[in-house]
Parts: C-alpha cells; sequence; structure tokens
C-alpha cells in the first residue's frame, strides 16, 4: 500500500463519522422543532406557578407554597406526557427515555416536596428543593446534545 493510498482510505474513514451526522442532526432538529413548543408552554406555566414560592416558605405560607408546588407538579407530569408521545430520533431513544424519566422523578419531587410543606415540615421541603435543583441540572446534562431552548428544566424559576 502507498503512503497516497494510506491517505485516501484515512482520509475516507474520517469523513464516514461526518457522512452520518447530517442525518442524525436532521432528526434531531425535528425532534427538537416537536417538542419545545411544549416545553415553552410548560416553562412559561412554572414561572408564573413558582414565582414567589420561595418567598412564601421564608415567611412559613408553606400551605400555599404547597398548593403551587402542586400546581408545578401538574404541569410539567402534563409536558412529560405530551413530550413521551413525540417520536424520538432512533439512536437517542435510550438517552431520551432516561430524560424523559430524570422528569417523572421531578414531577415526584415536587409532589413530596409539596406534601412535606403542607405537612408544615420546612427544613425537609427546603432541603428537597436543593435536591430538585440538582436533578434538574443532571437531567438536563443528559439532553445537552439537542441544544434546547425551552426543554431545560430551569431550577431558578423557583423564586
Amino acid at each position: 500500500m502507498t503512503i497516497r493510498t494510506a491517505l485516501a482510505a484515512l482520509t475516507l474513514f474520517a469523513l464516514l463519522p461526518l457522512a452520518a451526522a447530517p442525518a442524525d442532526s436532521a432528526e434531531r432538529a425535528t425532534y427538537k422543532a416537536a417538542v419545545e413548543p411544549i416545553c415553552k408552554a410548560n416553562k412559561e406555566a412554572s414561572q408564573r406557578i413558582l414565582t414567589g414560592v420561595e418567598r412564601m416558605v421564608r415567611h412559613d405560607q408553606l400551605s400555599q407554597a404547597a398548593k403551587r408546588f402542586t400546581h408545578a407538579a401538574a404541569a410539567l407530569e402534563k409536558a412529560r406526557k405530551q413530550l413521551a408521545g413525540v417520536p424520538q430520533p432512533p439512536e437517542d431513544a435510550a438517552k431520551l427515555g432516561k430524560w424523559l424519566s430524570g422528569i417523572k422523578g421531578e414531577v415526584s419531587l415536587m409532589k413530596t416536596i409539596a406534601a412535606k410543606f403542607r405537612s408544615g415540615d420546612k427544613s425537609r421541603g427546603s432541603s428537597l428543593v436543593v435536591k430538585l435543583k440538582n436533578n434538574a441540572s443532571k437531567t438536563n446534562n443528559l439532553v445537552i446534545v439537542f441544544q434546547f431552548d425551552y426543554c431545560k428544566i430551569d431550577p431558578s424559576a423557583i423564586k
């Protein structure tokens, strides 16, 4: 094998991943276009629902904070069900499955936070809020490749 033949072969093998990339990118772009409106609606609802909840907790208005977390959990669960119905790129199905599972876990955590605040357990509810924020970051990292604008869970929405 000559050097020229070897270089040609290496160039061909180097370009193979690029040949597959547009199909993956196109499928991801299609998926992103389908899910972003769902996420945008949920993000707007969550911001509206959770604004002021931190102040409520600080001022021991735990029952109101519990109601807000219950409503936010219901909104996120509705969005999760809609997201689960969107066809996923086959190459990303496992990753997106973990992402949806992470969202489901956050719904559960929000419900638990609401229960803790409803029962007057400010300390445990507040520590679970910290856990929720941490889990949201981990869940977001699962789908960073999609470069979502709205489908990132924004822990700073809890204000």
